[in-house]
């Protein structure tokens, strides 16, 4: 992919000299690992954004079903674990 484009930043310098440093000792260039760094947080953003999507969508759907009736009350929830629980006790 051709390279259009410049970033600066200011940074300490130990910094800087710390990641040159570790950039050399991976036998890579500085700017390789920052583009794979950038990439790497963009994906993770994307990764982010779209979970906070899917909870937001996981929970209309969840009051969409409890207003339309399809939901299970606490109390019924409850009752059915209770009972999952006492018949694993006796199997013990």
């Amino acid at each position: 992919m051709p390279k259009e484009a410049v970033f600066t930043m200011k940074l300490e310098n130990s910094l800087r000299e710390g990641f040159i440093a570790a950039a050399k000792a991976s036998h890579r260039p500085a700017s390789q690992v920052m583009r794979e760094l950038m990439r790497e947080y963009i994906q993770r953003q994307n990764d982010r954004q779209a979970y906070d999507d899917w909870v937001v969508q996981k929970i209309k759907r969840g009051r969409q079903s409890i207003r339309s009736g399809e939901g299970t009350s606490n109390e019924d929830v409850e009752a059915l674990f209770a009972e999952r629980r006492t018949t694993l006790a006796g199997k013990m």
